[in-house]
């Protein structure tokens, strides 16, 4: 090589796939789909974005399809659910939890209204699957089974369907008229409700049916005793009964001073009933403290607001004749309550015990491969599948929260297990999205706007009856509701990326169709991403060629 040949810088290579002279690109953003915290949070497993979105744009009908195709119970769930969504809602840090539930209740009201149905299966498998229970859980499998084409029988003990949402919840709080219309969506779409049945021999059941398979979903209707000194068998009631009871109209009223004993959602309805049967004064008596109790602090609030006075730190020493001997109760260092040996009386005409439900599970011990812990049923945590064969369980027979929204989510899992066990295919689940927690956001963009708050009857008119406590929305407000979901995580079409690319690379597709990059003049500077309010564009190394 020559000196001249030395001192001669090589020419860029031009031809190498380079389109243009001027800095490389090393990033290049993509469009992604995160999991909203609210879909994550809802044990039901509901696309709650998705169908808020529906009802924001006016979509109603869509967006109801689009919740039933998860959870067949929306008027139900509006009403009962506890709504963890809204606990993590990224929007609570901004201006309040957008109102999921009120939504929810919304489109499950329009559709009874509307006469909405489910679609008949386009095929059927000509498999039979037996349900044992007609509450939350079981309903939720039998729609989920039946919409796979699948012949269902649900039976179950009680006079009508429903499980605990019939028997165990008030009238204030869930109408059975509500609960009607959502159940006959399910004898429409041809699942076979056999109330009045009670199972004893499962496997003689199977066998006589001819089922292919057998999901339980037994509820936990069995209320726990505890012995009270002197008790006198006659003043004293079961929560679980007591609620049935009124449920079927059986209750007699209340007259005087009632006590209750527990600190779960079970002892706080108990309580709020026992007003509207004509309790002069009601008392909730619970051996731990506010923090520390079982029942959802909203129970808790609305049986205050209704006049019931809570006694904590307590237990039940002794029962004398129209009043109780308490004893003071103390939390040591591991914040267990122990007792002092200070007494305090108070007075009581009835006492209602809600310490705790067992489920009915005692007709499946004498099933080879069926084992327990304690009264409940040990599954497979990915199947719901007992130890025996085609034998499913979930909701309150299975440890876990004792919800109607995790009994529903349950039925929906078991639901699809079965399936795919009755195919003889392995269950697939598709993999989750990261999650699209708060500070992936820019909260800026979406200014605020305070939520829409639910009508409710006055405590004093509540306590007169068993009128429905909380009225619903009407459509403005259920779409202004909706219009308040931050969209976390998913693209919803705001054109901040489009109006901010300073080279004309983001290609608007259409409505509801999103956008596309140009690669050719997209030069990966990364501002789309920098400003898109709900983090759906994230930046990715070029892979250069």
């Amino acid at each position: 090589m020559t000196d001249r040949e030395r001192d001669l810088t090589p020419p860029a290579p031009l031809g190498l796939g380079r389109t243009r002279s001027g800095p490389v690109r090393s990033q290049r953003p993509v469009y992604v789909d995160l999991l909203p915290p609210c879909n994550a949070g809802c044990p039901a497993g509901e696309n709650i974005q998705a169908w808020l979105g529906l009802v924001r744009d006016g979509r109603d009908e869509d967006a109801w399809r689009q919740l039933t195709a998860d959870n067949p119970f929306p008027a139900v769930h509006g009403r009962v659910c506890y709504h963890p969504c809204e606990s993590v809602c990224n929007r609570g840090e901004l201006d309040g939890a957008v109102s999921v539930h009120a939504v929810e209740r919304y489109l499950g009201d329009l559709a009874v209204e509307r006469g909405w149905r489910f679609p008949a299966p386009a095929v059927r498998t000509g498999r039979r699957v037996l349900v044992v229970g007609s509450g939350p859980s079981g309903l939720s499998a039998a729609y989920h089974l039946a919409r796979l084409g699948h012949d269902v029988v649900v039976r179950d003990h009680g006079e009508q369907p429903g499980g605990m949402m019939r028997y165990g919840i008030p009238a204030y709080r869930l109408p059975r008229e509500v609960l009607d219309a959502e159940v006959a969506r399910l004898a429409d779409l041809g699942v076979v409700l056999e109330q009045g049945h009670r199972v004893e021999d499962l496997e003689a059941e199977r066998r006589a049916g001819g089922f292919d398979a057998v999901f339980v979903a037994v509820g936990a209707h069995l209320s726990r005793r505890v012995d009270i000194p002197n008790q006198d068998a006659g003043r004293v009631l079961d929560a679980v009964s007591f609620l049935r009871g009124v449920a079927s109209g059986e209750q007699e009223a209340l007259t005087g001073r009632v006590a209750v004993y527990g600190g779960g959602n079970t002892a706080f309805d108990a309580a709020r009933v026992a007003r509207r049967l004509g309790a002069q004064d009601t008392v909730i008596v619970y051996r731990r403290t506010r923090e520390q109790m079982p029942a959802h602090a909203e129970e808790a609030l609305d049986a205050e607001e209704e006049g019931i006075r809570v006694s904590w730190l307590r237990t039940i020493a002794s029962m004398g004749e129209g009043d109780l001997t308490v004893e003071v109760q103390e939390l040591d260092d591991d914040g267990r309550p122990h007792g002092t040996g200070r007494f305090e009386t108070l007075a009581a005409d009835t006492v209602i015990l809600a310490v705790g439900q067992d489920s009915d599970t005692g007709f499946l011990r004498r099933v080879p491969g069926v084992t327990f812990d304690r009264d409940v049923v040990v599954v497979s945590p990915d199947t719901l599948m007992t130890g025996a064969p085609g034998i499913f369980a979930g909701g309150d027979a299975v440890p876990s929260e004792r919800t109607v929204t995790v009994g529903v989510g349950h039925g929906k899992k078991a639901a699809r297990s079965i399936d795919a066990w009755l195919r003889g295919e392995p269950l697939e689940r598709a993999p989750k999205h990261p999650r699209a927690d708060l500070d992936l956001l820019h909260l800026w963009y979406f200014g605020l706007h305070e939520r829409r708050r639910q009508p409710a009857l006055d405590p004093g008119e509540r306590v007169q009856g068993f009128a429905e406590v909380l009225a619903g929305l009407g459509p403005e407000q259920a779409r202004f509701e909706a219009g308040r979901c931050l969209s976390c995580g998913n693209c919803f079409e705001c054109d901040g990326c489009l109006g901010s690319c300073p080279e004309g690379a983001v290609v608007k597709l259409g409505p509801g169709l999103r956008y596309a990059f140009d690669d050719d003049r997209c030069t990966g500077c990364g501002t789309c991403a920098r400003q898109c309010p709900v983090h759906a564009i994230e930046l990715v190394p070029e892979v250069q060629a």
